[in-house]
């Protein structure tokens, strides 16, 4: 059975900005992919190339089995999006909000209706129904925007970072209502700055950065090629950090990574608690004062910072001053609407 998405080596670039190098990758039909990697990395332009919001330089893409440059009306009858930004319109109900998208999508206007109702009580807005989008809170627009993602049960969804700006409560209910979808056989492709999103949702992992797929696993595959146990300390004084490292080098089975403004440490050890305990009498021999020490196992931020030499940026925007010369996103709304408004007639 072929992939429900399958991209092939995909190019794209912007003036002298290559923001798509060669990107392949696939997802198997009722899975989830995370998509992660650094600002500027490629994941939301990979993900428009995918849902025909921009035509790649080279390369070739199929989703639902449905090439995306040869067929793109039909691509887009068969995906749901939701963007970085709630696609809504501010002026409209949460109910005229589904109702038109079921409308756009040629939907009776009964059914669309009896649609937008069903989906305005699975995301516990039926309250808010007939209040205008733009009195609805952050949370309240971004489960109005998936819900309109699903107007038309969609049997592939991309969601491009959707619990951004969400408070944990927002983003474990989305959480939820994401798992529920994939339970019910839909094949996700998620792009997220948030690595335990990634670890609770995601089936398969791959990690872009610089247009191309680094690494391509399961969250413990993953962990698994950057090594076992971690010893991670804080020191007292940001002065103590340089002699905190020269006392582990003994210890440590690769290089130690260092933030300065939090005066965190962390090494990679085997051994346990009986290294541990090695690496506390060392330190108090030195005189080296500690705030915090503990032995960890790997998570998917240490192997995000082992790829791409840096921790995620959760709150800046993949398209930002991180990724200069790249192409900007285009604004609240733009990217559902385009592909709602294209669908075919």
């Amino acid at each position: 059975m072929a992939p429900a998405i399958q991209a092939e080596n995909l190019v794209k670039t912007f003036g002298d900005v290559r923001a798509l190098d060669g990107v392949s990758l696939d997802v198997p039909e009722g899975t989830v992919l995370g998509l992660l990697g650094p600002n500027g990395a490629g994941k939301t332009t990979t993900v428009r190339v995918l849902t025909t919001l921009l035509r790649p330089d080279s390369g070739r893409a199929t989703v639902a089995g449905v090439d995306v440059l040869e067929h793109p009306n039909r691509v887009r009858s068969l995906i749901g999006l939701s963007g970085q930004y709630a696609a809504v319109d501010e002026y409209l109900t949460g109910l005229e909000n589904l109702r038109m998208v079921g409308e756009l999508y040629q939907m009776p206007a009964r059914e669309a209706k009896s649609r937008a109702l069903e989906l305005l009580e699975w995301f516990n807005l039926t309250e808010a129904k007939d209040r205008t989008a733009k009195t609805y809170s952050g949370g309240m627009r971004r489960r109005l925007d998936l819900a309109a993602a699903l107007v038309v049960r969609p049997p592939v969804m991309f969601l491009d970072e959707p619990t951004t700006g969400l408070d944990p409560r927002n983003r474990i209910a989305l959480w939820e209502v994401i798992e529920t979808l994939v339970e019910q056989g839909t094949t996700l492709l998620l792009t997220t700055q948030y690595l335990e999103e990634a670890d609770r949702l995601a089936h398969d992992i791959a990690v872009v950065d610089h247009g191309r797929v680094i690494a391509r696993g399961t969250a413990d595959q993953l962990k698994a090629q950057i090594g076992g146990e971690r010893i991670e300390l804080v020191v007292q004084r940001p002065e103590l950090v340089g002699d905190a490292v020269a006392a582990l080098a003994g210890y440590a089975l690769g290089e130690a990574a260092v933030e300065k403004n939090t005066r965190r440490i962390t090494v990679p050890v085997s051994g346990g608690a009986r290294v541990l305990a090695d690496v506390i009498r060392e330190l108090d021999s030195r005189s080296i004062g500690i705030d915090d020490i503990g032995l960890r196992r790997p998570t998917l931020d240490d192997v995000f910072l082992s790829l791409t030499g840096h921790h995620t940026a959760a709150d800046e925007d993949e398209n930002g001053t991180a990724g200069k010369g790249r192409r900007r996103g285009d604004g609240p709304g733009t990217d559902q609407q385009a592909v709602t408004a294209g669908k075919e007639r």
